[in-house]
């Protein structure tokens, strides 16, 4: 950091396999890339390109190689999958993973409907040569699935092969996890938490209320998802108590460190 600061929550260093920021990529062109990275880069673990972007961006390649030349490792969005699979073409994208050099990937089936114990076969499969981060919750505000299926997809995709579920909330934040306003649907939360360690659960909180409610539940060492760029220096202000919303979190009247989980 650039100033000894007392009383600051231990973040958990880089490769982190917890305590991760997810940041969303949705279009940043190569010179934007950089400028984010040359900045960013302490405190991006991972980054996704969104939805569909990758198969549109220009200079893709070039792109990639600029977030592994800083040691950021880079996926595609779970509707690329998505789109991949509903057309025959998993072979080729597998393909396109290894031509790419992409070591990590996303399973998800938010936009078509596949059976479990067959997305829990591709799982299993891609766990074999990449890192699997696999979603869990529907993209359709419709849907509201009990806190019971969430555990149970959750905990049979780990248990094939997922080194993290991503617990589904979409860019805006406003299913899944959420209502339509974007408040945290709490008791699903906690109930999550009595049967998945919170160390393999990539939360999806674009929005600052989002990533507050997780910090004061959790701690410094949440794994937060779907930041846009721009996002991810406040975040880590706000992770370690240096933003209005968390000052006191970590701090006890006399402005030690408070115990706190994570």
């Amino acid at each position: 950091m650039n100033f000894n600061l007392k009383n600051i929550p231990q973040r958990t260093s880089k490769p982190r396999s917890y305590g991760m920021t997810m940041v969303m990529d949705k279009g940043m062109g190569l010179e934007g890339t950089r400028d984010f990275l040359s900045v960013a880069e302490p405190f991006t673990d991972v980054v996704k390109l969104g939805f569909g972007t990758s198969f549109v961006t220009s200079h893709l390649r070039e792109k990639i190689a600029i977030y592994q030349a800083h040691g950021v490792p880079v996926y595609f969005g779970g509707t690329l999958f998505e789109a991949f699979l509903v057309r025959n073409q998993f072979d080729d994208y597998v393909n396109v993973l290894n031509e790419y050099g992409i070591r990590h990937v996303e399973v998800s089936d938010g936009s078509i409907t596949i059976p479990h114990i067959e997305k829990l076969g591709y799982i299993e499969k891609l766990a074999k040569h990449f890192t699997v981060l696999s979603e869990v919750g529907s993209k359709d505000a419709a849907h509201i699935m009990p806190p019971y299926k969430w555990i149970e997809l959750m905990r049979a995709e780990l248990e094939a092969g997922s080194t993290y579920v991503i617990a589904e909330a979409r860019e805006a934040g406003n299913v899944g996890l959420y209502r339509t306003s974007g408040e945290v649907r709490e008791g699903l939360v906690q109930e999550i938490l009595t049967q998945i360690p919170y160390e393999k659960i990539m939360w999806e909180a674009p929005q600052k209320s989002q990533q507050i409610y997780f910090l004061e539940l959790l701690g410094a060492n949440v794994n937060l998802g779907n930041l846009a760029p721009a996002e991810v220096i406040s975040l880590e202000s706000t992770r370690v108590g240096l933003r209005s919303d968390t000052f006191e979190l970590f701090l006890d009247s006399d402005g030690k460190m408070r115990a706190h989980h994570g």
